[in-house]
């Protein structure tokens, strides 16, 4: 770790020498306003800033020489002038847009001031305040983040950027399991929430996806119905008005094999009809044998400036997986964690592959209203089918040997979804109000059938996991009767999932004193129905207020205080005969955020209070087959979370956070025996520090070459389900270090990353008291990427 900061110092300090000019200006609209949060953009080579809410911009630390600076506006046309850049100088250039501010208005922004680092939401975030205004901590996973650090999908190395983000186990690269503030954040995909059972949805590859936002605790502007922890927001790619290309060539350790394809362009010569096509192909190995995850994915998008009000966007991601069986990634031993070799496996050869087809179309409406005020409406379909095995195994004896199980897991999952939202501004006097108004409707049901289940070995012919035999199983392998229709073996199997919802939203965020102080009033009204797997449905109604306050203390520092609430509902019958009330939780948070020599870098300290109320527990008083049962108390999740993120000099760039996470236990009622108060609630890492560091050479022979540094710990991990019944024998701390080389120029980017360089032993997992034996998950040992990226 200490030359991790040594090499950190001494490349910030060789950074402040380099000497060159820069160029800065204003950009307005065509009724000189001033056009905030637009791109910049040196044309032909990779420099981009974006203005600040003046209008203004700096690109600092271009060489000296002639450049065309270039504001690109989506669908309409680009402006552009041309400058002479002088060493040791700074060179002016001022463009006015031909758009007024109306217009530009229905320009999707993208901020990027500095490399790793974000101003505004997405549009699909409904929000239009700034990051640094906003009452709550949320956080922007950049796509230059996502192509520096080799991501190629949710699963892949993600929550490292963002404070307090832990992945749990999941079923190889089916679905992202992360946790925050203590429990499973919801995942979105465009501004709608994709989660139709515990195993997905499929993880996005990042081929198609421009950013991730990370929203920490409940956000009553996105949805109500689900786990206060927060949620993650995958923004997909879309079409830019600048016509270009990126094609990519990825191969790594393990038989990893990728290609990618970006096409960005205009549909007619007046720029109104534009499109983008995504498309990626991966055929990916394991360091376990017999393990494979081919991936292949295509994400169309059109968009259609229907007048000068009015914008349509159509859109299509699709995603295929054919992967080995899911269930394969866990080990299994009496013994306690990591007691078995890294590349350890219970997958015999010739078993089936289970493939997956997930499908999402997007239709949006954009319009005008006028005088400040504009309509969104989306609608969209997502569709998933699953074709597919399960591994588990039924027995797990003292000595280690088991007796292995293969179950069948057909899936399908549909879901209908529409939001509709009304953004505006209006002045009563000298407050401003920011109005955001708007009704969300989802259909989902999701069924699976489990209810097939073969045994690989006898228990005359275990399998010893020490002793491996990967060969034709002694049973032989399942041969499952798929003749009836799915829905049908759902039934038995009890893989049914359903879920029904509409909300209606109000959000008035008032400003005084010229916008330095600003105060949020919002509420959610929500009307849900939902049943698990065969259960009884559970419905609720539920109002769930939201009040942030956020004060300005100078152009580049707030503070922030934010209540809201969350709930899930839930089904039984109280002892007391009163009326279930659902789960409900509610977060208190303040902080304090802070951009750094005019934007470049950013800061943000916050600390968090979430209160979970009113979970049913069996009551312990009576018969267990009563089905009768009481309130369990009250449990409690807190931390602190800090973020570092962006420039810190010309070339470097850095993340770094840390986050300390507390879940327990806070109240139990009387006569409750299976938890007690101070009892841990699994699902986090008490301590979680991540950084990530890149720096490029800016002048000189070397120019465009650079060196990039990572590293993640987790410490106290409590992400298990079950507590191990020896405390000697828990999850270790967790301590991973990566690093790479780049060179890049206008045209081309080569990257070389080395993952968990000190070939640590790394790996998740729990205690099953079920089996009586602990599972877990192992990472891959040193490992290495070299990927190509070109431009035209």
């Amino acid at each position: 770790m200490k030359y991790f900061l040594s090499t950190t110092l001494l490349l910030a300090h060789l950074a402040a020498f380099a000497q060159t000019g820069g160029i800065k200006g204003v950009i307005t609209t065509g009724d000189s306003k001033p056009a905030a949060y637009v791109d910049v953009v040196l044309k032909g080579t990779n420099i981009v800033t974006t203005t600040d809410k003046k209008g203004n911009y700096h690109i600092k630390n271009v060489a000296p020489g002639t450049y065309t600076v270039l504001v690109p506006v989506l669908g309409l046309k680009a402006e552009e002038t041309t400058v002479t850049v002088k060493d040791g100088e700074v060179a002016g250039a001022n463009l006015v847009l031909t758009e007024d501010y109306k217009k530009l208005q229905e320009v999707v922004v993208t901020s990027n001031t500095g490399h790793y680092k974000s101003n505004v939401p997405s549009q699909s975030l409904r929000v239009n305040t700034p990051l640094l205004q906003m009452p709550q901590n949320i956080q922007v996973v950049t796509k230059e983040v996502l192509k520096d650090q080799q991501i190629i999908s949710m699963s892949d190395g993600l929550v490292r950027n963002v404070s307090g983000l832990v992945r749990m186990e999941h079923w190889g690269d089916m679905y992202t399991n992360i946790t925050a503030r203590g429990a499973q954040v919801q995942a979105f995909r465009n501004g709608f929430n994709v989660v139709n059972s515990y195993w997905g949805p499929l993880t996005e590859d990042m081929s198609f996806v421009e950013s991730i936002e990370f929203v920490k605790g409940p956000a009553g502007f996105m949805l109500s119905n689900g786990d206060p922890s927060g949620l993650y927001n995958v923004v997909t790619k879309k079409p830019t008005g600048v016509t270009k290309g990126e094609a990519g060539l990825t191969v790594g350790s393990f038989g990893l094999y990728r290609s990618t394809l970006d096409l960005d362009g205009k549909l007619s010569k007046d720029g109104k009809v534009l499109y983008r096509i995504n498309a990626a192909a991966q055929n990916r190995g394991s360091f376990r044998p017999n393990e494979y995850n081919d991936r292949y994915a295509v994400a169309p998008v059109v968009s259609w400036q229907v007048d000068d009000r009015t914008k349509l966007t159509f859109e299509y991601n699709y995603q295929r997986a054919v992967m080995s069986n899911v269930g394969s990634y866990y080990v299994f031993s009496p013994d306690g964690f990591g007691t078995l070799p890294v590349a350890s496996t219970q997958l015999p050869g010739g078993t089936p592959s289970t493939i997956m087809n997930d499908h999402s179309m997007y239709t949006t409406l954009q319009r005008d209203l006028g005088k400040g005020w504009k309509f969104t409406g989306q609608v969209a379909r997502f569709v998933y089918n699953q074709e597919g095995y399960s591994m588990w195994p039924s027995v797990v004896n003292a000595d280690g040997t088991m007796i292995r199980s293969i179950s069948i897991w057909d899936a399908r999952s549909n879901m209908t979804m529409g939001q509709f939202f009304v953004n505006g501004t209006l002045q009563t006097g000298s407050v401003t109000h920011k109005i955001l108004g708007g009704l969300d409707m989802a259909n989902k049901d999701y069924i699976a059938d489990w209810s097939q289940t073969y045994n690989l070995d006898s228990a005359g012919a275990a399998f010893d996991p020490k002793k491996p035999n990967l060969s034709t199983p002694v049973m032989g392998y399942p041969v499952f009767d798929r003749s009836k229709p799915l829905e049908e073996r759902a039934q038995l199997g009890g893989g049914l999932v359903d879920q029904t919802f509409s909300g209606l939203y109000l959000q008035d965020e008032l400003g005084f004193f010229d916008n330095k102080v600003r105060l949020t009033l919002a509420g959610r009204y929500t009307d849900v129905k939902q049943s698990y797997y065969g259960g009884a449905p559970s419905t609720a109604q539920r109002f769930t207020p939201r009040v942030g306050l956020s004060v300005s203390l100078d152009k580049e520092t707030s503070v922030y205080a934010l209540y809201d609430q969350a709930f899930v509902p839930q089904t039984g019958i109280l002892t007391s005969g009163e009326k279930v009330r659902p789960i409900t939780g509610s977060n208190t948070e303040v902080g304090v955020k802070r951009d750094w020599y005019g934007g470049r870098w950013f800061t943000g300290l916050t600390a968090y209070r979430i209160l979970k109320e009113h979970e049913l527990i069996a009551d312990p008083t009576q018969s267990p087959a009563s089905g009768l049962s009481i309130e369990l108390g009250q449990k409690l999740a807190q931390g602190i979370e800090f973020d570092l993120r962006g420039t810190l000099a010309p070339g470097l760039n850095l993340i770094a956070n840390y986050a300390y996470t507390d879940s327990r236990v806070l109240k139990v009622a009387n006569g409750v025996t299976a938890l007690k108060e101070g009892d841990v609630v699994p699902g986090f890492s008490k301590h979680t520090a991540n950084a990530w560091l890149t720096y490029k050479l800016q002048r000189g022979a070397l120019k465009g070459a650079g060196i990039s540094a990572g590293c993640t710990w987790l410490g106290d991990r409590a992400t298990y389900w079950d507590p191990s019944p020896d405390p000697s024998k828990g999850l270790e701390d967790y301590l991973k270090v990566d690093g790479g080389l780049f060179w890049e120029n206008d045209r081309m980017k080569i990257a070389v990353n080395v993952f968990n360089v000190m070939n640590e032993y790394l790996y998740s997992g729990s205690y099953y008291a079920w089996l009586k034996a602990y599972n877990w998950q192992t990472e891959a040992p040193r490992n290495i990427r070299l990927s190509v990226n070109y431009r035209f």
